[in-house]
């Protein structure tokens, strides 16, 4: 059975190649997607390194196996060209926290003088409410240099808070969360893991509650702690993210060994081989964003690009 199906992942592989070609495409995948998706992109990453990479594409069409707000970060990124998500229910419930109306609203109650600070992990229609938007391996650096003593930080709560704990601003939280990280990743969840592997180290994301992040030698991305493993001397870790973060951190570091305490986004795992190739094979699943939308937040997308 398993050679079967081997063969059918290397002529979708073959197919996807010469269909990339014929389009002119390029095919990013964030990290959290399946390994054999990872393995037919052009480039893989967090969503700052896929950002700089859509930014900088002179492909026609940009494939982007993801989610839906990563896909159209894309889309504003690149007016003109046409981006695809292979798999058109790939949603994000974090971003789906907040809206541009709620964020108008809650902006009235605050100081005059309030920045919007958007986390790439957001609608299109929040981004045009945001000063700048930033991923969570610059959130620090972001609200940092925003001009403005007061910051609304949407929609991720925890990231909020780790960057509160970092910077003397005033930071207000939204109140959402993403369930991959909270409460999937759990204090107790890494303490099970540690009892298991004494000598590892914890690293984990900054989307994880302040309780999970006290537990850890490192809190950073995805990218963050790619880097990390590869530039420590330690030989086992604990890593509080996304199962899909163990095929890039093992392809870097195979002599290492790496424990995930097992917490999977749903949406990340819809994107297959087969809906790679049928989007690029009958041009399906175009992600278009308004055009009066998308130049507001292209505005706050490229403030955080030029950081």
């Amino acid at each position: 059975m398993s050679s079967f199906m081997d063969n059918d992942a290397a002529v979708l592989r073959d197919e996807i190649a010469e269909l990339k070609k014929t389009r002119n495409a390029l095919i990013l995948a964030h990290v959290y997607q399946r390994p054999s998706v990872q393995h037919v992109a052009d480039f893989t990453g967090d969503s700052l390194d896929l950002s700089r990479r859509a930014a900088e594409t002179r492909a026609d069409v940009i494939v982007f196996c993801g989610v839906r707000f990563m896909a159209e970060t894309a889309g504003i990124l690149n007016p003109g060209k046409t981006v695809l998500l292979p798999e058109p229910a790939a949603g994000c419930g974090l971003a789906e926290t907040a809206t541009a109306e709620q964020v108008r609203r809650k902006l009235e109650e605050l100081p005059q003088q309030t920045a919007v600070v958007s986390y790439v992990n957001s609608a299109t229609d929040v981004k045009a409410e945001s000063y700048i938007c930033c991923t969570s391996a610059n959130a620090v650096q972001v609200a940092q240099s925003v001009p403005h003593e007061h910051i609304l930080f949407v929609p991720d709560r925890n990231l909020a808070s780790y960057v509160t704990e970092r910077i003397s601003k005033d930071v207000i939280p939204w109140d959402g969360h993403c369930y991959v990280h909270d409460p999937n990743i759990s204090v107790e969840a890494i303490r099970d893991l540690k009892r298991l592997h004494p000598h590892a180290l914890v690293m984990v994301h900054p989307e994880c509650n302040a309780a999970v992040r006290r537990t850890a030698d490192f809190v950073g991305s995805t990218s963050q702690m790619l880097d990390y493993a590869g530039g420590s001397d330690r030989e086992m870790f604990i890593v509080g993210t996304e199962e899909g973060l163990h095929h890039p951190l093992k392809e870097q570091n195979p002599h290492k060994e790496f424990y995930f305490p097992g917490s999977v986004c749903s949406s990340m795992r819809l994107t297959t081989l087969s809906s790679v190739r049928r989007a690029l094979d009958r041009m399906t699943n175009v992600v278009e964003v308004p055009e009066e939308v998308r130049d507001r937040a292209a505005v706050a997308l490229n403030r955080m690009l030029e950081l």
